[in-house]
Parts: C-alpha cells; structure tokens; sequence
C-alpha cells in the first residue's frame, strides 16, 4: 500500500516538474515585444533663420583665446537640414533624405574602395588624383555655427564623421556655390595664415598640390557626384561659443562646385590626421559627442547637440573598443557581434559577417551622416526575417523605396513590435522602437528602417543612434552610447 502511494506520489510530483518546465521553457520562447507610439511624419518643429543673434552677439570681445595645452570643454546646438525647408511637405522632405542618403552612402563606399586601391598622391603642381569624400553633395544632415576667423565671423558648418578635411567658402571666389552667410574673406582675419608648400602640414593632404609662384600649398576634395572645394590649405581660429582654437589647419576654397545646401563649409570629424578631432585633441582631450534628438521627439525637449571635452562622455554609456583599418584611418570602425530580435539571437548574423580583413575590406562603421543603417546582405536578410516572424499581428505594406517590409498602420495609435539589440563586442545597445520602424508617409506606413548592401562594409546610421549620446572618445580608442542621452 505504501509502495503504490509512492508510486502515485512520485507519478504526481514528476508530471507536475514536467508541466513547470514546459510552461517555463514556453514563456522563455516567447517574443520579447516594447510598444511603439504611432507618430506620423511632421513637418519640422521650427524653421531656422541663417543669422542668429545670439550667435553674432559673441564677439572676440567675449571670448579668450588660453593655453593651447589646456582642456576646454564647448557645448554646440545642432541644427537639422529639414529645419531650412519651411516650405516643402513631410513626404517631401522624408524623399529628400533617401535621395541624400543613397548619395552618401555611394560616397561612402567609393571612399572606401578608393583608399584600399592606392596610397597618397605626391607633391606636384597640381593634384594627383581625386579624393573622394565621404560628404556626398548635399547630403549633411546636421550643421552647427562656428566663429572662423579674428575677430571670428559666424557661419553654419556641416558636421560629417565621414570626413576629414576642414574648408570653408573663401573669397575671391573663383567658383561659388550661393550660401546665406556673406563668404569668409581671409584678409579681414588676423588670425590666417597660409601653409608653405613644405610643410609637414600639407603633406599630411591625401593629394596636395604646390602653387610654385607663391609656395603655397592647395587642397582638393572631389565628391561622388562630381562636386569640388579647393583652394588654398591654410591655418586659422576657430570659435566654440566662447572657446577659440588656434591653428586649425583648414581649406580656403576659392573654387567650390555643387549642391552644399547654402552651408558655409564642413567641419571634418572623422579619425584621420587632418580632422577636427585630431587638430583640437589637447584642447578637447581627443573627445567628442553627439545627441540626435529623435524626430517625434516634443517641442519641450532638448535640440541636437554637440559637445567637445571631458564633458562628452556620458557616466551611463556602454563602450564597445575602436578598429583600425590602416588602409583608411577616416572612419570609425567598430566590432558587430550580432544582432537579437524579440530576445532572441538571430542565427544567420555571424561575427564573421562584419570582419574587417588585413586588406581593409569589410567592417562596420558608425556615421552621423548616413540617416538608414545598412548592413551586408547575407545579415540583412536573416536580420529582417526574424523581425518579420517576431511581428505576424502587422498588416504588411507594400515596398517603399530602399525598404523591403513595410506596414500598414493606419487606424492605430500604438503596436506591440519585437524587441531589438545590437551586439558590438562589450556593448549591447538596445534600441527604442522609434528606431527601427518609422513613418515614410502621411497614410500610417511606417517601415523597417534598414537597408542591404552588397558591399562587405555596414554603416551604422542616424536613425538608429538617435536618443542617444553617441561618445567618440579617441584617447580612449573607444565609442559608447548612452541610452536616453539627449536630457
């Protein structure tokens, strides 16, 4: 009698754990999901006029030029390409940027394949080759105002993590493009000075060129689409709303062709000898970042901005160590380990996918200029399989654009979408649902917002990284991303 109420007991115990381990194991398969708010596409939050007073109201009057050897910090307001098109719709403005966009990211990658063909061109009368920057005409997204120039006169600068070389519009100008702020005349600056064609600085120009009369160096950058800025390679003050920094080593172009959208110049932030970055590291401590405020985003909140010094780096963000791809020092390279959709791993999204190689080839980047992330192929698709599998309640939309999978939203005021999670090596970035599906009309399609190359190298773009304090911190070799940094 006692062996069968055992017998039952242990019947009932072990079909109880089984059940438990059943409902456990169930629960842990199911799709890790997050709301996402349904917000259409808006027309920008303000319009933005070219002067602004506050901006002209620092004079060099206010503003000490100190130690080059000591550290400064300079905090910086961002303005949107949008905020200058008062008169254009959502939809055409959300054109607009896939047009600019694909532009970018031809340059990028023509940037890239340039560099692993051939070293630097020599010294000579003219220039060697062309350079091809990574800033596709028109295709800045975000400019901020600096003071060039003693005393500093004020001019919008595109901002571009794909880019090195420094330039603004000089005059005499030879060939101008039409910008709202009068051109910088460099006889009217105390602080210019040209660079002799033997100076180490003009060597460090990818293809510099010599005029023999005056011995004076030349730069030139070509763009994808046909575009050009050149001129005289010169050093100059620059000023950060109150923080000068001497001897910038800048491009006074006299000869500028194409569609820069009306901005004065470029100020290059990426990680090659000639960038910003570089120039300024003792005074900024070789760091910089950056807070893209997400679209949707109310007119309570904080604009974009940009902060250079110590004060970039943000005590929450998650730091994932800097590549070196020696065959192009420009852009920023980071480590993907793989991708995870609902909570899960997505299989098919293999570390091997994103290798950088000895050759250079491959890799994945982080640009502030490229708006869709872009990855590979091969991890594009198994990526955007296991998004469509963890969201089977959608209405599927047809193909927009560059985009593949769609939704139709419309009628709803928020979704229930699978989680998702971007693995580089040490920092999982996790990232909120207005980052991954986004509105592309008036009508309620909101689409997944990334896009297949066929090119080994993935870009990790602004959409993406949008809410978060993205933090370049080169001394460091290193970038993080602080969730919900733009507070």
């Amino acid at each position: 009698m006692e062996s069968k109420s055992r017998n039952v007991l242990l019947f009932t115990f072990t079909t109880a754990l089984f059940f438990s381990l059943s409902t456990s194991s169930s629960a842990s398969l199911q799709t890790q999901t997050q709301t996402l708010l349904l917000n259409p596409l808006t027309a920008p939050q303000t319009t933005l006029s070219w002067l602004e007073p506050e901006s002209e109201s620092l004079s060099s009057s206010t503003t000490t030029e100190a130690d080059p050897d000591s550290n400064s910090t300079a905090t910086l307001q961002l303005h949107h390409i949008d905020s200058l098109s008062s008169n254009k719709t959502p939809d055409q403005l959300f054109h607009l940027k896939l047009q600019r966009d694909a532009l970018r990211v031809d340059s990028l990658l023509s940037l890239a394949a340039a560099k692993r063909g051939g070293g630097h061109g020599g010294l000579g009368l003219g220039f060697s080759s062309s350079i091809i920057s990574g800033l596709a005409s028109g295709s800045g997204e975000y400019f901020t105002r600096i003071g060039v120039g003693t005393p500093p006169k004020y001019a919008y600068m595109v901002l571009d993590t794909g880019s090195d070389v420094v330039w603004i519009q000089c005059s005499p100008c030879k060939k101008c493009y039409s910008q709202s702020d009068p051109v910088f005349n460099p006889k009217k600056s105390r602080s210019f000075n040209g660079i002799a064609c033997t100076s180490p600085l003009c060597r460090k120009l990818d293809s510099p060129g010599c005029n023999q009369q005056r011995q004076a160096c030349l730069y030139q950058v070509s763009y994808g689409d046909g575009s050009i800025t050149q001129g005289d390679f010169s050093t100059e003050t620059l000023t950060f709303r109150g923080t000068k920094v001497p001897r910038v080593a800048l491009g006074c172009g006299h000869d500028n062709e194409g569609l820069f959208v009306g901005a004065a110049g470029l100020l290059g932030l990426g990680r090659g000898r000639l960038s910003f970055p570089t120039q300024a590291g003792r005074r900024f401590n070789r760091k910089f970042s950056y807070c893209l405020v997400d679209r949707s985003a109310s007119t309570s909140s904080k604009p974009s901005s940009i902060v250079f010094g110590d004060a970039a780096v943000s005590r929450t963000a998650k730091f994932t160590p800097l590549l070196v791809n020696r065959k192009l020092d420009t852009f920023y390279y980071l480590e993907m380990l793989g991708i995870s959709v609902g909570g899960r791993r997505v299989r098919g999204v293999t570390p091997s996918l994103f290798k950088l190689d000895a050759a250079g080839n491959g890799g994945v980047i982080i640009d502030s200029g490229t708006s869709v992330t872009r990855l590979t192929r091969p991890a594009y698709l198994a990526f955007r399989d296991a998004f469509r599998a963890g969201a089977p309640n959608l209405k599927r939309a047809p193909e927009f654009s560059l985009f593949d999978t769609c939704f139709d939203l419309s009628g709803k005021t928020e979704v229930k979408v699978p989680t998702v999670v971007l693995h580089f090596r040490g920092a999982d970035v996790s990232l909120p649902a207005t980052n991954y599906l986004i509105p592309v009309d008036s009508s309620g399609t909101f689409c997944f917002a990334f896009a297949a190359t066929l090119s080994g190298l993935s870009i990790i773009g602004n959409i993406q990284q949008q809410g978060f304090r993205v933090v370049y911190d080169l001394a460091g070799s290193r970038v993080g991303f602080a969730p919900r940094g733009c507070a």
